[in-house]
């Protein structure tokens, strides 16, 4: 099959005329300008296919779960909205809670439904829990965290944690030297501890702006430290509701070391206004803003990895910024752009793509070869 677009995203980042040749699930060829033959698709704008590394759910599913029913809910519901890839999200739970889903979601790795899991939580400061149970909190010591970790077999790609807890800067070498991301995350650390965290070997930060210490001018906190660093990557959950555009605007350009555009999307994405559960704390979703029953704490999002592609460029942010922010950056900070991998448009990766109108509305959407929408 060959596709022609108006526009696509090329390996340097760019937005020009090209084209893809694909054969069965991988990419055969790629090119500048006009197709070499005559096309067999043609579309306005081409992606790869989006990259989310921050995601609860969707549909009405959630990850929370052992149910390979649920968890394949939320995924095909994102995945008809572009994203093709997944590294699915923990909230806060009972510890045995936890490596029981952790176990469940390394299968669904090995099965290559999602592309790893990310545990928000339980080591998180009881002063920035935001939608997570204070009650289950913890410190981050070797005995909580490796149990975790030796469940998901490899596939737990990335845990967030607060690194001014007991053991925190120890728990961000610990985890790095396992090959987990140790996100920066749900912290009240100032500027000192989370500079010791990043020396210690942090490179992502969890929904920069939520669920830390903001920015004061005598004392800075998290924010300017990480965005000033060229080895971390921040995440961005451009909803318009935890980040206003104006600061998503500020954000994208000041991070010398890149951002990744995450939803932390929760079960109500993509589903009707109502109550939810998070973990096992009720949320209750209005004019698609989901807030905690009991506070009003804003609880994950009803995003999808398109829609914040959206928003990015309605704050200001160029297409092409926006679209790899949300493919090859992800891709890269999580080892997915191997061969067969994902995350660009190179001969040998997997053949996922995205198709969007001029004005950004989804046309088709591939995984591995296959059309879910079709052009």
């Amino acid at each position: 099959m060959l596709v022609q677009a108006d526009r696509m995203l090329h390996d340097d980042g760019t937005l020009a005329p090209g084209w893809v040749r694909l054969d069965g699930e991988l990419i055969a060829d790629v090119g500048r300008g006009d197709a070499p033959d005559a096309p067999d698709v043609l579309v306005s704008v081409l992606s790869p296919g989006l990259v989310d590394v921050h995601c609860h759910g969707g549909g009405g599913g959630s990850f929370a779960t052992t149910d390979p029913a649920e968890a394949r809910l939320a995924l095909d519901a994102h995945r008809r909205h572009g994203t093709t890839t997944t590294i699915a999200s923990l909230v806060t739970a009972p510890h045995e809670v936890l490596l029981t889903q952790v176990a469940f979601l390394a299968s669904l790795t090995d099965a290559g439904e999602i592309a790893g899991t990310h545990l928000e939580g339980p080591w998180l400061s009881p002063a920035f829990c935001g939608a997570h149970d204070p009650a289950l909190l913890e410190a981050p010591l070797a005995e909580r965290t490796d149990p975790l970790i030796a469940a998901g077999r490899g596939t737990v790609r990335m845990v967030t944690l607060a690194p001014e807890l007991e053991g925190g800067i120890e728990a961000v070498r610990r985890l790095t030297a396992q090959g987990v991301q140790a996100a920066v995350g749900h912290t009240d650390a100032d500027e000192t501890v989370v500079a010791d965290a990043v020396d210690a070997g942090s490179r992502m930060v969890t929904h920069l702006f939520n669920a830390m210490r903001p920015i004061h001018h005598r004392a800075p906190g998290p924010v300017p430290t990480v965005l000033d660093d060229p080895r971390v990557t921040v995440e961005l959950v451009a909803d318009g509701a935890h980040v206003h555009p104006l600061v998503l605007d500020l954000a994208s350009r000041a991070a010398v070391g890149g951002f990744v555009l995450v939803t932390d999307a929760i079960a109500a994405a993509l589903a009707p206004d109502g109550q939810y559960l998070l973990g096992e704390l009720e949320v209750i979703v209005t004019d698609g803003v989901p807030r905690l029953a009991s506070n009003g704490s804003i609880a994950g999002s009803t995003l999808t990895l398109h829609r914040a592609v959206q928003v990015m460029v309605e704050s200001g942010c160029p297409l092409e910024h926006a679209l790899v922010a949300a493919t090859a950056t992800p891709a890269d900070v999580f080892d997915l752009g191997g061969p067969g991998g994902v995350g660009r448009l190179t001969p040998g990766l997997r053949a996922d793509l995205l198709a969007l109108t001029d004005d950004l509305a989804v046309t088709a959407v591939m995984r591995a070869g296959t059309w879910l929408r079709t052009p």
